[in-house]
Parts: structure tokens; C-alpha cells; sequence
């Protein structure tokens, strides 16, 4: 039976205390946010595809950033109550809420549980201070720690993200810090490799030589300890990054990897959306003034929306499925599509790969090994190529 990819709205709060040196994403440092304006602009965007996604169920709603917890919790609530009367939802509706574990934000758990967030994600990302230095966090490990506990306390379901692959690290380091975050990790653990990406205030610092990260074996050798201590502890990879005991995966991230439909509302917020049968990319600007500004005028701050080909819908498909453990069903590539894969992908390339022992295919699904999910990359280039 291929899964239910669901339908998700995602919220892109863009501001941020502080602006983290590895952190490529949308997010912006401002001296003052006027909360009420920013509620309505994300109230009225979200009538607008409330409009034109009418009679959809809402399975999950994923509020990110940039920090959503420095939103004010009377704006989450607002936002929530807005969702639920204009779409259908489903009665084991997510709801999840990214937070950074200052003890500033920490106090407000309380406060987002009753506005309606039933599960939240931690940006920890390590648990020592020397990295936690770093890595630009405001935070320590004694309040990492802390936040972790009161999440649990608070909240229905919760996970933390962690960093790898950080200067210096060793893998019985790594597995030493892995190890003491299975104390806390009850059902769900993201972990990344560093990467060091253009326009990051890391990528100018690691070009001058102020630091290097390990190379290439060395990461390889951090994600297969990763995956081995994780999965021994009853945490396996169902996602190249992340990692859930069964029945705790995150359901809005699923919604992605599946290709599903979502609604993205936000400054820079992307969405995927199934409108007559046709798919339309949407994408907002960026710049969170001139998207607000957008809003007021026009009720949205959209870029017009873009049809995704037959061929590129497979494309993308591939690119999101692969990623997870389950991979790709044929009957969804046949749904996307109204093609089999076979008449996208390249046939040698896919016997190669298959060969290699970086794909399995068979009559159900097509999927990526282990091997294959640690070179994805790799694998999608030569299989689109």
C-alpha cells in the first residue's frame, strides 16, 4: 500500500537573534519586529491558499525559521485557530514548532502547548560548549540539556538536532556524544553534516584556512557510526538525516520526502500544489519587509507561480523519495507522473547502479541502499542523467 503523503502548511517566522555562521537559511537579525503587523500579514497569506486549496485536510503544520519561538505565542495561536477554520484537519493533526533552547524561549513551551503545538524541535546541535562556541550558539549544554527536559515535560512528541563532521571531532568523540543524547532522545533524532555553504559567514573563515572540517573518509566514517549507534539503540535512519523509533517520524517532513502537496507561508516560504491536476511551484520573496509589504497590498507575498512538467514532477520525486529508507513507490511515480519510472530514468545507469549495490528495484518500489543514500548526489546524477 503506498502511503498517504499527506498535506502540510508550513509558517517561516525569519527572525533570529543571532545569525548562526553555518546557517544558509532565510533568516534575518532585527533590533524590532512589530508582532501584530506580522500576525496579520501571515494571517491574510494564509486565506489566500486557504482559497485555493478549498476541501484539502491538513495533516501536518510545521512552523519554521529562522526561531519561531521568539514568535509571540498569541500569533501561533491565531495562526492555528485561522488554519482550522478555513481547512478541514486531521484528527492526528501535527503540529510542530522549531525552538532554540535559551531559557528565555524554554519558559514560553508552556505557552505554545496551549496555543495548540503538540510537538517541537530543539536546534541543540551539540552538547559541548566548546562547539556550541563555534557553532554561534547562544546557548550552552547545561541549558541544551535543560530545554530537552522541559520539552519532554511539555510537549506530546519531541526531537533535537545535532551537528557532525566538526572540526577536529573524532569518531569516538562523536560516538561518546551520541551516546549521552540517547539519555534524552526519546523517539526522535535529526543529525547533520557540517557543510560549509556560500554566503554563510563560515565560508569566507573556512576559505582563509581558520579551521577545516574532516575530509571525506572522515565524514564517512562519523555517518557509518551514526547510523550503527543509532539504529542499535532502536533509533534507525528512516530519513538520510533522520532518525525515529517506529511511528515517530516526523509527519510534515514526510509530507515532503513523499512529495506531497504543502503550502508554504513566510518570507522565502516554497510550496508544492496540486491545483486542477496541474502541479505549481510557489515561492514568496525573501526580503521580509518587501514580502510584508507585498501582503498588505496584494494578500500574498507570492512570486507567481511556476507549473512543474510531467518530467520534472518525476524528477523531483526522485530527488525527495530517495532520500527515505522506503524509497519511492512505483504506483506514486505513476500517480505523479501518469508515467512508470522507467520511462524517465536511464536504464543502464539504473543497472549499473543496481549492480553497484546502490539501488534496489523491484515491482513495488524503487529504493536506495545504504550505500546509495550516503552518495545521493551521486546516485540521482547518474540515474537523471
Amino acid at each position: 500500500m503506498t502511503p498517504d503523503p499527506g498535506f502540510g502548511i508550513y509558517i517561516h517566522w525569519p527572525f533570529c537573534k543571532s545569525k548562526c555562521p553555518y546557517c544558509d537559511f532565510n533568516s534575518h537579525v532585527r533590533e524590532r519586529i512589530d508582532q501584530t503587523r506580522w500576525r496579520d500579514g501571515l494571517l491574510r497569506e494564509l486565506d489566500h491558499y486557504a482559497d485555493a486549496t478549498e476541501g484539502r485536510t491538513v495533516t501536518s503544520v510545521f512552523f519554521g525559521g529562522g526561531t519561531p519561538s521568539l514568535m509571540d505565542p498569541g500569533t501561533t495561536a491565531a495562526l492555528i485557530d485561522r488554519i482550522q477554520q478555513r481547512w478541514r484537519v486531521a484528527n492526528s493533526l501535527e503540529v510542530t514548532l522549531e525552538a532554540n533552547p535559551t531559557s528565555v524561549e524554554a519558559d514560553r513551551f508552556q505557552a505554545f502547548r496551549a496555543a495548540g503545538v503538540n510537538r517541537v524541535s530543539l536546534g541543540i546541535q551539540a552538547l559541548d560548549d566548546a562547539s556550541l562556541r563555534f557553532l554561534g550558539r547562544q546557548h550552552n549544554a547545561a541549558e541544551a540539556l535543560g530545554a530537552i527536559e522541559l520539552a519532554a515535560r511539555t510537549f506530546d512528541r519531541f526531537s533535537f538536532d545535532l551537528i557532525y563532521a566538526r572540526p577536529d571531532q573524532t569518531v569516538a568523540a562523536w560516538q561518546a556524544e551520541l551516546t549521552r543524547a540517547l539519555d534524552f532522545a526519546v523517539g526522535h533524532l535529526s543529525v547533520y553534516q557540517l557543510t560549509i555553504e556560500e554566503g554563510t559567514a563560515f565560508f569566507p573563515a573556512h576559505q582563509r584556512g581558520d579551521f577545516k572540517i574532516p575530509d571525506e573518509e572522515l565524514a564517512g566514517d562519523l555517518y557509518e557510526a551514526t547510523q550503527e549507534l543509532l539504529a542499535a539503540a532502536g533509533l534507525p535512519a528512516y530519513e538520510i538525516s533522520n532518525h525515529a523509533r517506529p511511528g515517530e517520524e516526523s509527519r510534515h517532513n514526510l509530507t515532503y520526502w513523499r512529495y506531497g502537496d504543502y503550502v508554504g507561508v513566510g518570507p522565502g516560504a516554497h510550496g508544492r500544489l496540486t491545483l486542477d491536476g496541474a502541479k505549481w511551484a510557489t515561492r514568496a520573496h525573501r526580503a521580509p519587509e518587501i514580502w510584508l509589504d507585498r501582503v498588505e497590498r496584494d494578500g500574498h507575498g507570492g512570486h507567481a507561480p511556476e507549473p512543474i512538467d510531467a518530467d520534472s514532477r518525476g524528477t523531483e520525486l526522485l530527488m525527495m523519495g530517495l532520500r527515505l529508507t522506503e524509497g519511492v513507490a512505483r504506483a506514486r511515480f505513476v500517480e505523479e507522473t501518469g508515467r512508470d519510472l522507467d520511462a524517465l530514468v536511464d536504464a543502464d545507469a539504473l543497472t549499473r547502479l543496481v549492480d553497484g549495490g546502490f539501488l534496489e528495484v523491484d515491482a513495488t518500489a524503487l529504493r536506495a541502499t545504504h550505500a546509495g543514500r550516503q552518495r545521493l548526489n551521486a546516485v540521482l546524477s547518474a540515474l537523471l542523467a
